[in-house]
Formats: C-alpha cells, structure tokens, sequence
C-alpha cells in the first residue's frame, strides 16, 4: 500500500507505464481510474481496442471516471485515484478549448490555469494518487507546430506534477527504475 504517497510515472509508448502504475495500486481495496481521454468510437477501432485492454486488466472494484476534469476526480475520491493518462488529458484540455492554432505563450496559460486546480487538488488528496504521463522529448524534433506544441506542454505539465509528486517512475522496456529527488 502507498498510503498518501503521489507517483507520477513516466515513460515512452508502450513501455509499461500503465501496468506498472495498476501494480502500484494493486493491493488498494477501491481505486478511481480516471480516463481523460477520448472514449472509444466506431471510427478508431486501434483505440477502442486498446482502451478495451486496459478497461480489462482492472479489477471489479475499481471505479472508472472518463472525464478530463481531474480536480474533481482527486477532490472527491475517498481512497487511491490513478489517472491515465496525463498526455490524454492534456490533448483533451487544448482541444476543448480549440487553441492549437493560437499563439504558445495563449496556449500555456490556458494549460496552467487548467493544472492549476489539479496541483492543488493532488496536493490535497487523503490517498494514493498515480499518475500516469509520456515521456515524449526524448526523440526527433516533431515536423509540425502542433507536435512541438504538445511536446513542450507536455514537458511543462510533467515537470510541474513531477515537482508536486513524492516520487517519480522511469519505464522502459518494461523496466522501471525511480528517479532520485531533485537537487
């Protein structure tokens, strides 16, 4: 059991993060999975697949909440919340509010402002939070504004919730190793 303990797991496209966050969280008796984004839809049948494979390695007693609105989720859970994922959020946030062709510096605020209730909700939470995010500036430099865009905000969010977090997760290939503490 992680008591109050805050992770955010971080790490490359089909690395493990989502299994290893589920084995974190595996022991507690309730746990509030919030799924931020997009629901499954007759149009993409790889992401109803993939979200059919996560919805069926969590156990009965796991309640799902397919919302971007993490602040309430966090604010109302009782017990562990894991939230996957933090890039699916993100993408959620930017397209609600139509700003990928906007300016950066508008699109950063915007942003902030939204993960600010989240920070502070993650930092009120009586039980275990995971966090689940992708580690995406590790690579090529995208081709188009709006991959740069979301790697930059993504690279922000994950500092920002990495600092609020008591401990940070690296998975790769399946192999996790937990990042020391800032200097």
């Amino acid at each position: 059991m992680l008591g109050s303990t805050k992770v955010l797991v971080t790490g490359g496209v089909r690395s493990g993060k989502s299994t290893h966050a589920e084995r974190l969280l595996a022991d507690e008796p309730a746990v509030a999975y919030v799924a931020p984004g997009p629901v499954p839809s007759a149009d993409d049948a790889d992401w109803t697949a993939r979200v059919a494979a996560h919805r069926s390695r969590r156990p009965s007693s796991w309640t799902t909440h397919e919302t971007r609105d993490l602040a309430a989720v966090l604010s109302a859970a009782a017990g562990a919340v894991l939230v996957d994922c933090v890039g699916t959020w993100l993408t959620a946030v930017v397209d609600a509010a139509a700003l990928w062709e906007a300016p950066a510096e508008e699109v950063h605020g915007a942003v902030l402002a939204e993960l600010d209730p989240v920070l502070a909700a993650l930092g009120a939470a009586a039980g275990p939070v995971v966090l689940v995010t992708n580690e995406v500036g590790l690579g090529v430099v995208p081709a188009h504004r709006s991959g740069r865009l979301f790697r930059d905000l993504l690279g922000t969010v994950n500092q920002r919730l990495g600092a609020a977090c008591d401990e940070v997760h690296l998975v790769v290939a399946g192999r996790v190793l937990r990042l020391p503490d800032p200097l």
